[in-house]
């Protein structure tokens, strides 16, 4: 008898995962190219509300997607099918499928994921429905309207525009954190092998129960957002939809896509600590999760986008947890929810877009209406106008009630090196004067 010992061979190393497409719905821009050049504008997209009643309000200004036609991108559904927000969703999902170059026929011989995440799913149809029940009683109903409410909507309308048959679709309702919770579950569905291709991201639109909660709460900021402002007054409600498209890199390279960036590694957590305030030692954690799944070290970190809703408790909590993990002096830390409001479920994915379109374009976008730093949060902000940097790492937060958090790492794609986050240190000095005109391709030339 042979006594034969079995070699146990080390796991795969996980895939490595890029963006190659990003589809945005925002008040300052519908379509990649005009959100880039509102953030290089530092555009304000804050107006009055005209999405419901503002009667008996003392101030409501929001940050509204005005516009926008569905059908330019939404042409297998009627779009009076779809709530505004899976309207928003399933246009941003065309959009990004287009800028990534790759067909619906070609994505449809995909096994795919699409996964949105979204704070009220179609809250405004709700909305409406409870007002004409009380007007009219519940017989009078709109029946089409009380058809699409379902919030898991947000993702099956894309599958069914894009006529996707073998996919995963999936709606999550992780408030304020879920595109990022959405990307993430992307990240680990092409690590694994368990999908080809991933459209994810969030959307949400402006609704009357949202907006009166936060007024209520007294964190409606009456003409701005201005965060990491010592004079901040609160948030701005807005509206709109970040869907990115992920695949592997040896799927970009095979098909010689454009690349807008890597994706990392993500960090979760919940703290369950409070129903609305956030807890400094939990966000810190967070990050450090994001760091560790990224293989990244503070000092590695270019800028930090950041969840700022401009409240007062938000900003100095979380500018605290930046300090407690980057010491003294923490990279840039910017919000571009001064330009865009927050958006809810969509605000961590839009965040993700305009880091992808820093990665690549070579600029830090600046936090709009900013007029003095608050010392109790201290951070770089990149006031009003945007910065050149070289960036390599880019950390993107996002805090939610209940103490769901959510922490993304991207950073530059090098195909042919280690991540960039583990590049070598020769490798990284001859990246610093690398030109930065547009987002890389697989042959490393400019779009």
């Amino acid at each position: 008898m042979t006594d034969v010992t079995a070699t146990r061979l080390p796991p795969p190393a996980p895939r490595r995962v890029v963006v190659t497409g990003l589809g945005t719905v925002t008040s300052i821009g519908i379509g990649v190219g005009e959100f880039l050049t509102a953030l290089r504008e530092g555009r304000n997209g804050a107006r009055p509300i005209t999405a419901f009643d503002t009667t008996g309000f003392a101030h409501a200004n929001g940050c509204e997607v005005t516009g926008f036609d569905p059908g330019r991108w939404i042409t297998r559904t009627p779009a009076e099918r779809l709530g505004r927000a899976a309207q928003f969703s399933t246009a941003a999902a065309v959009m990004a499928l287009a800028d990534s170059g790759m067909t619906p026929e070609e994505l449809r011989a995909r096994r795919s994921l699409v996964c949105v995440g979204t704070t009220d799913g179609e809250s405004a149809d709700l909305d409406r429905l409870v007002a004409a029940e009380l007007a009219d009683g519940p017989e009078n109903l709109d029946p089409r309207v009380a058809a699409r409410t379902s919030a898991a909507r947000l993702s099956s309308a894309v599958v069914a525009e894009l006529g996707l048959t073998d996919v995963e679709a999936t709606t999550l309702a992780t408030a304020c954190a879920a595109g990022n919770y959405a990307i993430g579950y992307g990240l680990d569905a092409l690590r694994g092998g368990d999908v080809q291709a991933a459209l994810v991201g969030g959307a949400d639109a402006m609704c009357r129960k949202t907006f009166t909660g936060f007024y209520r709460l007294g964190t409606i900021a009456p003409e701005n957002c201005q965060p990491f402002d010592r004079n901040r007054k609160g948030i701005l409600t807005g509206e709109g939809a970040g869907i990115l498209l992920l695949e592997t890199l040896d799927s970009a390279l095979a098909r010689g896509a454009r690349i807008y960036c890597e994706i990392l590694g993500y960090g979760l957590n919940c703290d369950a600590h409070h129903p609305v305030a956030p807890d400094r030692d939990s966000i810190a954690r967070c990050i450090q999760r994001a760091h560790a799944d990224a293989d990244v070290k503070p000092d590695q970190v270019d800028f930090i986008s950041a969840h700022g809703t401009g409240t007062r408790a938000n900003d100095v909590t979380e500018a605290a947890a930046i300090r407690q993990v980057f010491g003294p002096r923490p990279p840039a830390t910017v919000s571009i929810k001064s330009m865009i409001g927050h958006t809810m479920g969509a605000a961590s994915a839009l965040a993700s877009a305009a880091c992808a379109l820093a990665i690549a374009e070579g600029f830090i976008p600046p936090t709009i209406n900013h007029v003095e730093t608050d010392p109790d949060c201290a951070l770089d902000c990149v006031p009003n106008a945007p910065r050149r940097a070289d960036l390599r790492v880019v950390q993107n937060n996002a805090l939610a009630f209940g103490g769901n958090n959510a922490v993304l790492m991207l950073g530059r794609c090098t195909p042919d090196a280690a991540p960039a986050a583990a590049a070598p240190a020769a490798a990284e000095a001859a990246a610093v004067g690398a030109d930065r005109a547009g987002p890389a391709t697989a042959a490393g030339a400019r779009g």
